[in-house]
């Protein structure tokens, strides 16, 4: 199975370049699955403290569109986050996952722990989803996501193991100057787990008011880093092996019992 991650950068004038850089990517190392950033088809919403509600539309919208245009980047499956909301007009962060077989997006899981801090005022700019993390299916994996700030409450992750997950996905909005902080959570959330932990995150540059630093990875389940990202190189492609997952549920640690 091989596995993409990136890094975006979700500025408007940048956004359709860099997604057909990503498709020649993808087309050239023949990729099955790809792990895209946190909300990566707009412009960084939470960046601003005070919430707009055109804007909150305008995300829906352009998510909206490239999600319909996915099939386009030549992955089989792509897990991604995305704006809705919902009936009773509750706005979410949800991660969804896109097949080809179907060509469509379905809601996989809805983000719970929300940080509201300077240039991340998301609490304030959406709701929690239900304090739900079930895994999800994909070309023959068991996937478990957890969006960015999720990633550090270990205990999911150690739960996504005990369901077999293979792929434990991290999409990311996080800043420039800490993402060795993030690779090392990454590295843990890969050996709690027994999963291979994929995460991409979104890029600008710095000095942008959206504060995003990239460092997408692929961390195999005993903590070593396979393949990561760089403003140079924003996209990765490794070859996992699923059986190697699944025989690390019963290596130390994710056997011994609760």
């Amino acid at each position: 199975m091989k596995v993409t991650v990136c890094q975006i950068d979700p500025d408007s004038n940048e956004l359709d370049r860099c997604l057909d850089k990503l498709s020649d990517h993808i087309a050239a190392q023949k990729s099955d699955f790809l792990l895209l950033p946190e909300m990566s088809f707009s412009p960084w919403l939470a960046a601003d403290p005070e919430p707009d509600p055109e804007k909150w539309v305008a995300a829906v919208e352009s998510h909206a569109r490239c999600i319909g245009k996915l099939g386009r980047l030549g992955a089989t499956a792509v897990i991604g986050t995305r704006p809705i909301t919902t009936a009773e007009g509750s706005r979410r962060n949800e991660a969804y996952l896109w097949t080809s077989e179907s060509d469509r997006a379905v809601g996989v899981h809805e983000k719970y722990y929300l940080p509201n801090e300077d240039g991340y005022w998301e609490a304030t700019w959406y709701d929690r989803g239900p304090k739900s993390f079930d895994a999800t299916q994909a070309l023959g994996m068991t996937i478990g996501v957890q969006i960015c700030t999720e990633m550090w409450f270990f205990e999911w992750a150690r739960a996504y193991g005990a369901a077999g997950a293979d792929l434990l996905c991290v999409p990311r909005a996080t800043p420039h100057g800490t993402t060795q902080k993030w690779l090392m959570g990454g590295r843990a959330a890969a050996v709690s787990s027994g999963a291979y932990c994929l995460s991409s995150n979104l890029w600008r540059p710095p000095g942008a008011q959206t504060n995003c630093g990239g460092l997408a990875w692929v961390i195999d389940p005993e903590g070593n880093i396979l393949a990561q990202t760089d403003a140079q190189n924003p996209f990765a492609t490794v070859e996992i092996n699923l059986e190697f997952a699944r025989a690390s549920k019963r290596t130390y640690p994710r056997y011994v019992e609760e």
